[in-house]
């Protein structure tokens, strides 16, 4: 089960009167009941694990086993690290707000930035889709688009550096 799948889980139970909330599906169980303030909280476990012990499923690795956890290993992919030395080199656009990163206006066109292209500051370079409403997000500076640090698709928090952009 994917995160985005588990978050799209836990919205539809915090809208919903639905006080407690259980599903399980391919050795994982999702665990939802809603506290007095109304708020959703979740409850990963394996098939092989009782309901006291909750813990973040192992990713299923084709080499040799990992001690990462699933939820370690898609928070660091949707958290890449950006170098120190970039900081001066280069200008950040930034997520204005929690939601969905996408990097063309449909999913049949094309991208409206990659790697390489150049951009003007008023150049719409990606949209954020937040409940139901898509944001376009411009690049705030005349550049390149030196780096793309997020996935057509990925969750993004407010303020997660979403582009790199050589300044001109």
């Amino acid at each position: 089960m994917k995160i985005q799948e588990i978050r799209e889980i836990i919205k539809l139970v915090d809208g919903s009167s639905i006080e407690e909330f259980s599903y399980e599906f391919e050795g994982v169980k999702v665990k939802m009941k809603k506290n007095g303030s109304g708020t959703a909280q979740q409850t990963l476990n394996s098939a092989a694990q009782t309901p006291q012990q909750p813990k973040a499923v192992e990713a299923p690795s084709a080499s040799a086993p990992t001690k990462e956890s699933e939820a370690e290993r898609l928070v660091s992919q949707e958290t890449p690290e950006i170098p120190a030395s970039s900081d001066s080199a280069y200008h950040k656009i930034l997520s204005p707000m929690v939601g969905t990163f996408y990097e063309s206006p449909s999913p049949e066109e094309a991208a409206y930035v990659q790697v390489g292209s150049k951009v003007t500051a008023d150049q719409v370079v990606c949209i954020v889709e937040a409940m139901k409403l898509f944001n376009e997000i411009e690049a705030e500076v005349d550049g390149e688009i030196a780096e793309i640090l997020v996935k057509d698709g990925q969750l993004v928090e407010y303020g997660q550096p979403l582009f790199l952009v050589k300044a001109n």
